[in-house]
């Protein structure tokens, strides 16, 4: 099977992206709408399996990871605290996703990383912010809190009415799929401002590569439907 020419890039998206060390695909690949009754093997081996051939890496976006793992919750499900509620006030809100900047997921943060290193975070970042200084907030705190997200209008539904901690132990996670695939996977937390790497089946595999070959955002974030992505490097 020519993988190349049967799977297409997203609207608006390329398949392949010109680096220093040569051109590479990027394959995505379209899935059902991922549950928590789905297991993220099976989800690989069934979508991506098919199409890799040796070289070949995959990417996986976190989100269903996460899904998959039970660790997307209905809003209406969670009841903000007022310290929640507080510190919502002083989040940047960024176009490209909710992020810590609703109550809900400010609450998932406070759940997930304790309320003192939330606190120690708030403090650090409250001090070096008239320095410019950005993201102080996150390494202070850790625990993948940056990958938290919440409802936003262009995705899918039913998770635009959910807010969705990081996923657990993605290295892990990572490594035990490559075992499956045999091929090398990267989860990823990726959109149009950036991109962060959250779990590596190999710790050899460059961040900085990574980032490179998926700073156009290649999967999209609404209806696509293409959490996976295959990378893969072109013959010159």
């Amino acid at each position: 099977m020519d993988t190349a020419s049967t799977l297409n890039p997203n609207a608006g998206k390329k398949l392949t992206i010109e680096l220093s060390n040569g051109t590479y695909a990027r394959l995505p690949i379209k899935t059902h709408i991922i549950t928590d009754k789905d297991s993220i093997s099976d989800i690989v081996v069934k979508y991506a399996g098919p199409h890799l051939v040796e070289g070949d890496s995959l990417f996986i976006s976190e989100r269903i990871v996460a899904i998959s793992q039970s660790r997307a919750f209905p809003i209406k499900d969670i009841h903000p605290s007022l310290l929640a509620t507080f510190l919502v006030k002083f989040v940047h809100k960024s176009p490209y996703g909710i992020g810590l900047g609703s109550p809900w997921t400010m609450e998932l943060a406070i759940r997930e990383a304790g309320v003192a290193r939330i606190l120690l975070g708030a403090l650090a970042s409250a001090l070096t912010k008239p320095f410019g200084i950005q993201g102080i907030f996150y390494t202070v705190v850790g625990k993948n809190i940056n990958a938290i997200d919440g409802p936003c209008s262009y995705t899918l539904p039913p998770y635009n009415e959910y807010a969705k901690l990081g996923p657990a132990e993605p290295d892990k996670v990572a490594k035990s799929l490559s075992v499956v695939l045999h091929h090398d996977v990267v989860i990823i937390d990726a959109n149009d401002l950036g991109v962060a790497i959250l779990g590596k089946s190999d710790k050899n595999i460059s961040d900085a590569f990574c980032k490179d070959v998926f700073k156009d955002n290649p999967l999209g974030q609404s209806n696509e439907q293409t959490p996976l992505c295959i990378v893969r490097k072109m013959d010159t």
